[in-house]
């Protein structure tokens, strides 16, 4: 009932402990506190809370328009929700690096087991696209040493995404996640690499656990979860999957209530009544209240 039962403390230990025996996790993308619910539903070991799916949410393109208290609350939102840890985009870490490190601790006191800051410039963009920018090496370092140092938990993750392979190419991948685990992160994202050996390089070139992503229509191919474990990943997300979804069916339901007047044929596609009330536990409210879980819903 209400909120995960988990304190967040012990979801970064949990989270960490699993994250160092190797096997490789999956964290599908979230996009509401309802959704994180199912990933967690249906046997997932992680959610993902993408920037790019917190803009759209706001009907806004990812190029940095959210503000951390944006994020932090939305974050906090969707994560105190499940029992899973949560990882969050942290983008660019939302300012130089003292804006960095008050970053790291919104996010610890939001309740995430970790996020990930990235090494392009500002204003950003989807990883996937082209015409990206990167800082300079110094910068990039610097924005991982500053959130190293401000977490308090030892169990956050300090992700570092470096999207430098679709400016430099894959020998500057390589470089640049050396010195950003030099520099304390915890984890590697390489973002847009294009072939499962491209991801093959860069785990023979650091000894961290690695973040796979396999968002649709992008520049990465969408390789399976078995690949993946197979050249070394430890953590594959599909960051925008759930939301694409949800918009394709929301798309399909308009057509067809345009196009009939009515949504009877759809029905046997919608989540039933009865499965929303069971994922949000409505009956066990009736612990506080048995005014609230008086009735049966018939399927």
């Amino acid at each position: 009932m209400l909120y995960a039962q988990t304190p967040a403390h012990e979801k970064r230990r949990l989270f960490r402990e699993r994250l160092a025996s190797g096997e490789i996790m999956r964290f599908p993308g979230a996009f509401n506190p309802l959704s994180a619910r199912l990933i967690e539903r249906k046997g997932f070991e992680g959610v993902y809370i993408s920037g790019a799916v917190l803009s759209a949410d706001l009907g806004l393109p990812d190029i940095g328009l959210t503000t951390l208290t944006e994020v932090a609350g939305r974050a906090k939102q969707i994560a105190r929700m499940t029992e899973l840890p949560a990882i969050v985009d942290a983008d660019t870490g939302f300012g130089e690096p003292m804006n960095v490190a008050r970053t790291v601790q919104e996010m610890e006191d939001a309740g995430l087991a970790g996020l990930h800051i990235e090494d392009q410039v500002n204003p950003k963009r989807c990883g996937h696209l082209d015409g990206k920018q990167v800082v300079d090496e110094h910068t990039a370092l610097q924005r991982i040493r500053a959130a190293v140092d401000a977490r308090r938990d030892e169990n956050f993750l300090i992700m570092a995404r470096t999207d430098i392979r679709a400016v430099d190419g894959l020998d500057a991948a390589v470089d640049r996640a050396k010195k950003l685990v030099d520099a304390g992160a915890d984890a590697i994202f390489p973002e847009a690499m294009s072939s499962l050996e491209e991801f093959a390089a860069i785990r023979a070139a650091v000894d961290v656990p690695l973040l796979a992503n396999m968002t649709e229509f992008g520049k990465s191919e969408l390789f399976t979860v078995r690949q993946l474990a197979d050249v070394g990943m430890n953590l594959v997300i599909w960051p925008v999957s759930l939301l694409r979804l949800a918009m394709g069916a929301a798309m399909r339901g308009l057509d067809e209530l345009e196009e009939t007047g009515s949504l009877n044929g759809m029905l046997g596609q919608m989540q039933h009544r009865a499965d929303l009330y069971e994922l949000i536990d409505y009956e066990g409210y009736n612990h506080f209240d048995t005014s609230i879980f008086n009735f049966r819903v018939a399927r």
